[in-house]
């Protein structure tokens, strides 16, 4: 394959990755009530910190402010997190995942893992390794692009 079909089929191969992990984890987590968007915002509290605002939450995750308010007011509707004051900066809000959004978190993750585990059968960590390192730098360069 040439250099230029490589890099063509790339933001393609990218796409299809993407869709049908969301598609398939959705499947999975469609008797629970939550889409794969809603755990991977859950995701990103458990992991990256809690007490994040929704700012810094929406850089993380990079999506924009207003899709991530609408998963975290279903999150909220749902008892899974909760918005407390900032003590520092009273217009700001922190986002912390209640203790039924812990527990539940437990199942999702689960079932996550599992999927993840099927879809990388066969693929060696070196490689994903290098895949990761591409991702990361494919994401360093439209950061630059973004400003």
């Amino acid at each position: 394959m040439d250099q230029q079909s490589i890099r063509e089929q790339f933001p393609f191969a990218v796409a299809r990755v993407t869709r049908r992990w969301r598609k398939l984890l959705d499947e999975r987590l469609k008797d629970l009530g939550v889409t794969q968007a809603r755990w991977s915002t859950m995701v990103y509290l458990q992991r990256g910190g809690e007490g994040l605002t929704q700012r810094e939450l929406a850089h993380l995750m990079a999506i924009e402010n207003p899709t991530l308010v609408r998963l975290l007011d279903s999150l909220e509707e749902q008892g899974l997190i909760e918005r407390r004051p900032c003590k520092r900066d009273r217009r700001a809000r922190r986002l912390y995942l209640t203790p039924a959004g812990e527990r539940f978190m437990s199942d999702l993750n689960e079932r996550g893992d599992i999927l993840r585990d099927e879809m990388l059968e066969g693929i060696d960590d070196k490689d994903l390794e290098v895949a990761l390192g591409v991702f990361n730098r494919v994401m360093e360069n439209a950061a630059k692009l973004k400003k």
